[in-house]
């Protein structure tokens, strides 16, 4: 690859050019992190959405998520019939002095959440539904912060009658600590109605943490680091 093509493949920011049939025909390392959260007839449905009339560049400020990925702002561009390319600029969500690798003790997940489901059921006629991936092995996690979390996370739901706990990867996503990549899985607790007043606890409390929190308006997922 030549200077520019790097400079396209390395970019902080995605970029996907698609056929006008919406098959992909290039995109770069970070569009394929992206597509781990969205799928490719949404993002395409987007680049139409907002493609200029005619032939040319368009950029639209906009704020959209997708997964744990959100951006404030897309270019869609095309020269002719055969393709169109799309740009997603990625908004500035955490300081990366902040991001610190998580520390603790070789943790059983499993464990920590039936633990938490345990002690919420108490008294209550709660249906708790698992939907749990086994290979996921024991990691190295703060074991005490992680029980707080998940403890405030079950308490959002608690006036529900049926709560559903779902742990699964995260395909092609990763984070890095010390120039190292380790991938990513989720810890997801979802029912019908959400109490706003622990929500906002759950909120106050995570900051102290090294979790990642993505609220949504029936589901609460953390996205953790699989260190071994």
């Amino acid at each position: 690859m030549n200077l520019e093509q790097q400079w396209l493949e390395y970019d902080f920011n995605p970029f996907i050019l698609f056929s006008h049939e919406g098959k992909i025909v290039s995109l770069n390392a970070e569009a394929q992190f992206l597509l781990g959260s969205a799928n490719q007839k949404e993002i395409f449905e987007l680049t139409t959405a907002h493609a200029p009339l005619s032939y040319g560049f368009k950029t639209t400020f906009l704020d959209i998520e997708f997964g744990r990925h959100r951006f404030f702002g897309i270019t869609v561009g095309y020269i002719d019939d055969d393709t169109i390319g799309i740009k997603l600029y990625r908004f500035p969500t955490l300081n990366k002095n902040n991001i610190q690798k998580p520390e603790g003790e070789l943790t059983n997940i499993f464990t920590i959440i039936d633990l938490c489901i345990s002690s919420n059921s108490i008294g209550r006629s709660i249906e708790f539904v698992k939907d749990f991936d086994p290979t996921i092995p024991d990691i190295i996690i703060n074991s005490n912060k992680l029980v707080k979390v998940l403890d405030l996370m079950y308490k959002c739901f608690l006036d529900n009658k049926k709560i559903t706990t779902r742990v699964y990867y995260r395909i092609g996503e990763y984070i890095k600590y010390d120039e190292k990549k380790y991938s990513l899985f989720s810890i997801e607790i979802s029912a019908k109605k959400l109490d706003q007043t622990y929500l906002h606890e759950l909120q106050e409390y995570i900051v102290s943490t090294c979790f990642y929190l993505d609220i949504k308006e029936h589901k609460l997922t953390i996205n953790l680091p699989i260190i071994t």
